[in-house]
């Protein structure tokens, strides 16, 4: 389970690198933010009100500045294998930074902590979300997992509905489908902000012909279940 969730985390970061430019529209309004953001700390460091205490001022004014232009997120120790070792994880540090993260921290319970700007965790999550809609789109009507005739999603990506033959579904391998939804909608709450001790991704499978939920399956406990 956890290297597939590694391999999630680095297949993301590589779509963040190799990913087309965004539209004009939206640079302009991330700079525009920012630029925004940066007046306002600016203006809290510029105002004097007489009393002599400049350098407090300051210093409250970067600290506002950060909590405005960073974000920092921690991904569990179960993203990552233990038996891959310390080289693994350099390798996996290394790789993030290389893709635009300012830094990586590996805490001491084998969680790591990813420290970036606003602009770049706004371009991951986009990125995230665009290839997570293509891939549903692509799971569902490309004829590899032939039972499957339907997926749809919640905004959050923690629900999914996938309609499905119930004879020829029960007779596949397409069932593996909802592991890979399920790795997926974990991951995209985690980067959006989620505490790891309370995402959760649902999986419906309903029978195409009569609408009736077959299975419900739940991530992560599904995973703790399979171990």
């Amino acid at each position: 389970m956890n290297k597939l969730l590694l391999i999630v985390l680095i297949s993301l970061f590589a779509l963040a690198a190799c990913g087309s430019e965004e539209p004009a529209d939206a640079e302009g309004n991330i700079a525009q933010e920012e630029a925004e953001d940066g007046d306002a700390a600016n203006s809290e460091v510029v105002a004097d009100d007489g009393s002599g205490n400049d350098s407090a001022n300051e210093d409250e004014a970067v600290e506002v500045d950060e909590g405005l232009l960073n974000v920092e997120i921690t991904f569990p120790a179960s993203f990552f294998d233990s038996n891959e070792g310390v080289t693994s994880i350099e390798q996996t540090i290394a790789e993030a930074e290389e893709m635009g993260i300012d830094e990586v921290i590996e805490n001491d319970d084998g969680s790591l902590t990813y420290k970036m700007s606003k602009r770049k965790h706004r371009e991951l999550m986009d990125e995230y979300k665009s290839e997570m809609n293509a891939t549903i789109e692509e799971m569902a009507g490309s004829g590899d997992l032939p039972s499957i005739q339907d997926i749809t999603s919640n905004d959050s990506f923690s629900e999914f509905t996938m309609v499905v033959d119930q004879a020829a579904f029960e007779n596949s391998f397409d069932g593996f489908a909802a592991v890979s939804l399920g790795f997926s909608g974990m991951f995209y709450q985690l980067l959006d902000g989620v505490d790891p001790d309370d995402y959760e991704v649902t999986i419906n499978v309903e029978n195409a012909e009569s609408g009736e939920i077959i299975d419900t399956i739940i991530y992560p406990d599904a995973f703790e279940q399979s171990e």
